[in-house]
């Protein structure tokens, strides 16, 4: 029996040093390769001459929540401002399933074939945990992401009232900068942000499916009257017929309405993104309706009156932000919520209770 100052049997040897995970120079080398920050003024000379890369750095700039940015992005937006405004703004809605990425790429190759540049801003829903895009519409539009001619931004909605991107207006002004002649904005198409969409757009496109009823589209006379042009989709094989039905129920729908401020006539059309049939009738209706805006003056004037939208949309986002980040409300806002939730207070009540610790009032 051994005593116990005995030496142990068990002799461990020194094992082998590990190397560490990251290599000692590899930090330092990412951070010389690190991007650095472009002036304004960079930002545009890139912008203007096409470069990618800058356009999507200056996107990414502009959707930062980060106070630090706001400043450089809306000078950014001062600085392309006089080169915007020569684009077909056109947006694009439709339940989903009804096939708006398979549409946009159908017709996206179209239009590039023929000479036009195309940005697609597409907007997709949030992840509430992460902030992040769910879809990815670059995975879902391959042939279209690797046109020269286009140019693909998926941007996280992020909680944005109808799922529109907060900043896709400026956006669109990038992308007009950067001599992209077609701009394309893709709801997600859940019956609230058309409305935001057709305030900042030319053309409104409405998809739908042939065959299925309004109770299985969701799709509201409201949202039929802000239609420019309805397109029925998957207009091939065994639905060629149904679509063909569709087409003629929907224009004699379109017959009830009155007529539209623009002084167009909203149209009726069928296409198959797979068989790549009726692109041409869907385009040609398009430069139709630009031709005849920008005749009648219409065009100018809309514009004329989205701008304002967009100012007093602009001042009521800030307004919010300032408000829910002011550190009365911030230390409140729960406890008022709470009250508001059990009934002990009304709606009202609360929301004039933290106004009220919003303007020292309290």
């Amino acid at each position: 029996m051994k005593k116990a100052g005995d030496r142990s049997t068990l002799k461990v040897n020194k094992g082998v040093d590990q190397p560490p995970s990251v290599h000692p120079g590899s930090l330092e080398r990412f951070k010389k390769s690190k991007k650095p920050d472009l002036s304004p003024k960079e930002y545009l000379e890139g912008i203007l001459n096409g470069n990618r890369t800058v356009l999507s750095r200056a996107i990414t700039l502009i959707e930062s929540q980060l106070p630090g940015h706001t400043d450089t992005a809306r000078e950014i937006i001062s600085l392309v401002l006089p080169y915007t405004g020569r684009s077909m703004r056109i947006g694009i809605t439709g339940v989903p399933g009804v096939g708006k990425s398979s549409f946009i790429e159908a017709i996206g190759g179209y239009i590039t074939s023929h000479g036009h540049k195309l940005a697609v801003l597409a907007i997709d829903p949030s992840s509430e945990r992460t902030r992040g895009s769910i879809m990815g519409d670059k995975t879902r539009m391959e042939s279209l992401t690797s046109d020269p001619n286009a140019f693909i931004r998926p941007s996280p909605s992020a909680g944005s009232l109808g799922g529109v991107a907060r900043k896709t207006r400026e956006s669109m002004l990038l992308c007009e900068a950067a001599g992209f002649d077609v701009i394309f904005i893709e709801t997600v198409g859940v019956g609230q942000s058309e409305t935001t969409v057709r305030s900042m757009v030319d053309f409104f496109i409405l998809l739908m499916l042939a065959g299925a009823g309004d109770e299985l589209q969701g799709i509201k006379r409201g949202i039929m009257e802000m239609a420019d042009l309805v397109a029925i989709t998957k207009c091939d094989g065994s639905n060629i017929e149904a679509s063909r039905k569709a087409v003629a129920q929907y224009s004699n729908a379109l017959n009830l309405f009155p007529p539209s401020e623009s002084g167009w006539k909203p149209k009726v059309t069928s296409f198959s993104a797979i068989k790549k049939t009726g692109l041409k009738e869907l385009w040609e209706t398009g430069e139709d309706y630009f031709r005849h805006v920008k005749g009648n003056g219409y065009i100018e004037k809309n514009r004329k009156s989205q701008a304002k939208i967009w100012m007093y949309d602009t001042i009521r986002s800030q307004l919010m932000d300032n408000f829910l980040n002011n550190d009365e409300v911030t230390n409140r806002i729960d406890e008022i919520e709470k009250k508001v939730a059990n009934g002990d207070i009304s709606s009202y009540s609360g929301a004039w209770e933290l106004l009220d610790y919003y303007y020292n009032k309290k």
